[in-house]
C-alpha cells in the first residue's frame, strides 16, 4: 500500500498544472459547501446560547414567537406565582415579565432601513442573562425613557451610540449604555423599560414572561410548570425551556441555509468531478505503457485499480482540505440578516464545527472518488499486450 501511495503521489506532481487545476476546482466546491453549513450552524448557535437552559419563557398557547405572544397584565403575576419559578433575593419571583416590539432603524452612512427589536425588560432582566454584560454606560433607570444598545447594533445603527436618541413610539429615548452580549441574538437588540415601552406604543399586555426555574425540581421542574399552567384557567400560557424556544425561532432560516448549502455544492460539484475524470483519463491516457511494464512485472488488475483510485482520492482529499481551509477563516467574519420568524436584524458569525469539517472533507475525498473511479476501471482492464504496443 506504501508503494502504491507513493506511486500516485509522485504521479500527481509529475503534472503539477493540472493536478493544481483540478485540485482548485474541487476546493473551491468545498469553500462553497463549508461556508453554507457554517452559515447555518453560526445562526443556530446564535440564537440557542441566546437562551439559558435555567430559564423557560411563559407565552400564549400556540405563540411561535415573542412577536406573536401577549401575557395579560393579571396573567403575569399568577404565572410568576406557580412554585417552580424561583425566587429573587428579595424573597419575589425571579422573573421578568418583557415586551418585544420592532422599529426601523437607519444604518450607520446609510439611509437604507432596517427592523431592529426592542425589548422592553424587568429588574430581574439582567440577572436572568448573565451573558449579557454592560461594557459602556450605565443602565437605564426605570420609569424614564432610557435605553441601551446591544454592541452590535450600537455599531451599525444611526442614534444608538451612547448620548445619542432615537425617536420612537412618539418619544425621544436617550441611549445611556452599551451591552455585550457574547455572540447572541441579544447583541443585536435595543433594551428599556418595559412599562415605559408600552406606554409608548399603546401596548395593555407584555409579550413574555421569563422565568428561572427552581433547581430542587431538576428537569421535572417544566413538566410541573406546565401542569400548573393547565390546571388554571385563567393562565392562557404555555412554557418552553428557553434555549428551545430560541432554537425554534432558526429553524426557517436553518433550513433554508441547509437546503441552499445542499443544492448549490451538488451543482457545482458536479464540473468539479467532470474535471477530476478529465484529469484521471489523461492521466491513464498518458500511462499506459507505465500500466503495461506495471502489469508486465506481476501487479495486478486490482492494484493498477487501487493506485488510480487512490491518486483521485488524493486529489479530493486535498481539494478538500483546501477548502476546508479557506471556509474556516470566515469565522471573523460576521455578518447581519434577517431572521425569517422574527423580522428582525440579527448578526451573526460563521461558525465552524467538527461535524462540518468532516462533513467538508468526506465530500471533497467523495468528489475525488466519483471522478476517478471510471479511469480507475478503464486503466485495470488494459491488456498487457496491448499497452506495452501503444507506446
Amino acid at each position: 500500500m506504501a508503494s502504491l501511495f507513493s506511486y500516485s503521489l509522485r504521479n500527481m506532481l509529475a503534472r503539477r498544472l493540472t493536478t493544481a487545476l483540478t485540485v482548485g476546482g474541487m476546493a473551491l466546491v468545498v469553500f462553497v459547501f463549508a461556508a453554507m453549513l457554517m452559515l447555518s450552524e453560526g445562526l443556530r448557535t446564535t440564537l440557542v446560547l441566546t437562551g439559558s437552559p435555567d430559564n423557560v419563557v411563559l407565552l400564549r398557547q400556540g405563540a411561535k414567537t415573542e412577536m406573536e405572544s401577549s401575557v395579560d397584565r393579571d396573567q403575569a403575576p399568577l404565572a410568576e406565582s406557580l412554585p417552580q419559578v424561583a425566587r429573587a433575593a428579595d424573597g419575589g419571583p425571579l422573573a421578568a415579565r418583557e415586551l418585544v416590539v420592532l422599529i426601523t432603524l437607519n444604518k450607520r452612512g446609510t439611509t437604507k432601513p432596517s427592523n431592529v427589536v426592542i425589548r422592553g425588560i424587568g429588574p430581574h432582566s439582567l440577572e436572568l442573562r448573565p451573558q449579557v454584560k454592560l461594557k459602556e454606560g450605565r443602565m437605564p433607570r426605570f420609569g424614564t425613557s432610557e435605553i441601551i444598545a446591544g454592541e452590535s447594533i450600537a455599531r451599525r445603527f444611526s442614534g444608538t451610540g451612547i448620548g445619542e436618541s432615537l425617536r420612537f413610539g412618539l418619544r425621544d429615548w436617550t441611549v445611556v449604555g452599551i451591552f455585550e452580549a457574547g455572540a447572541t441574538g441579544f447583541s443585536s437588540e435595543v433594551w428599556g423599560d418595559a412599562d415605559q415601552l408600552m406606554a409608548a406604543f399603546r401596548r395593555s399586555s407584555y409579550s413574555v414572561v421569563v422565568a428561572r426555574m427552581n433547581e430542587r425540581d431538576g428537569p421535572s421542574g417544566l413538566d410541573g410548570l406546565r401542569a400548573g399552567l393547565a390546571a388554571d384557567p385563567r393562565l392562557q400560557l404555555e412554557g418552553k425551556r428557553e434555549t428551545r424556544f430560541y432554537e425554534e425561532q432558526s429553524e426557517m432560516m436553518a433550513k433554508f441555509l441547509g437546503v441552499l448549502g445542499t443544492m448549490l455544492p451538488a451543482i457545482f460539484s458536479l464540473g468539479a468531478i467532470i474535471g477530476a475524470m478529465i484529469t484521471m483519463h489523461a492521466a491513464v491516457a498518458n500511462r499506459v505503457r507505465e500500466i503495461g511494464t506495471l502489469r508486465a512485472i506481476g501487479f495486478q488488475r486490482r492494484d493498477i485499480l487501487r493506485a488510480f483510485l487512490l491518486e483521485s482520492l488524493l486529489l479530493g482529499a486535498s481539494g478538500g482540505g483546501i477548502g476546508l481551509l479557506l471556509a474556516s477563516t470566515l469565522q471573523w467574519v460576521t455578518i447581519s440578516t434577517m431572521n425569517f420568524q422574527t423580522f428582525s436584524e440579527l448578526a451573526f458569525s460563521f461558525t465552524l464545527s467538527p461535524r462540518i469539517a468532516v462533513w467538508s472533507l468526506l465530500f471533497g475525498t467523495g468528489m475525488g472518488c466519483l471522478g476517478g473511479i471510471l479511469p480507475a476501471i478503464k486503466a485495470s482492464r488494459l491488456v498487457i499486450v496491448d499497452a506495452l504496443r501503444a507506446a
